[in-house]
């Protein structure tokens, strides 16, 4: 089991460089992001908000394997946007990201009553991974701003509702 802490004073470099390793690897790049390409993606979920907040998942031995940047939603406060969410490649399959229902606890704890993400439609192993920690799907996939892409979104309650 790892441990879910509050890293986002402490562990920046470190989620930004799992992102940039775990990036490559899901598009099968061999150019991995510098830490001076992949830190401002990371930054950039983090001063959005005041309540914005960076969830490591670490080893016993203090090795961060998996990462959340998250933020409250724009005019949705009570929920929670996970910006990204990234595993270091050696850790896929080895129950790192099961660290996500770690997550959802800790949003818990700071107030959220739900959480959303976005997903590219055909990274499967993600979905899987979404799908069975209780995700739901929310509406049909939409073309990524950028890399046009098809993303689905996801949606998480936190709390019971009604």
């Amino acid at each position: 089991m790892h441990r879910i802490i509050d890293g986002t004073t402490t562990h920046v470099d470190r989620a930004a460089m799992i992102w940039a390793r775990a990036t490559a690897a899901r598009d099968n790049d061999l150019d991995i992001a510098s830490l001076d390409e992949a830190r401002p993606v990371i930054a950039q979920v983090l001063t959005s908000s005041p309540h914005a907040l960076l969830a490591i998942a670490e080893t016993a031995d203090g090795t961060t394997v998996a990462f959340g940047a998250i933020a409250p939603m724009p005019g949705a406060d009570s929920v929670a946007e996970l910006h990204y969410f990234g595993v270091e490649p050696d850790h896929w399959g080895k129950g790192a990201a099961a660290e996500l229902s770690g997550i959802a606890a800790l949003l818990r704890e700071r107030g959220f009553a739900a959480a959303e993400l976005a997903v590219y439609a055909d990274n499967d192993r993600a979905i899987r991974l979404y799908e069975r920690l209780g995700w739901r799907r929310l509406g049909e996939p939409v073309p990524h701003q950028r890399s046009r892409r098809l993303e689905q979104r996801y949606r998480l309650a936190l709390r019971p509702t009604g």
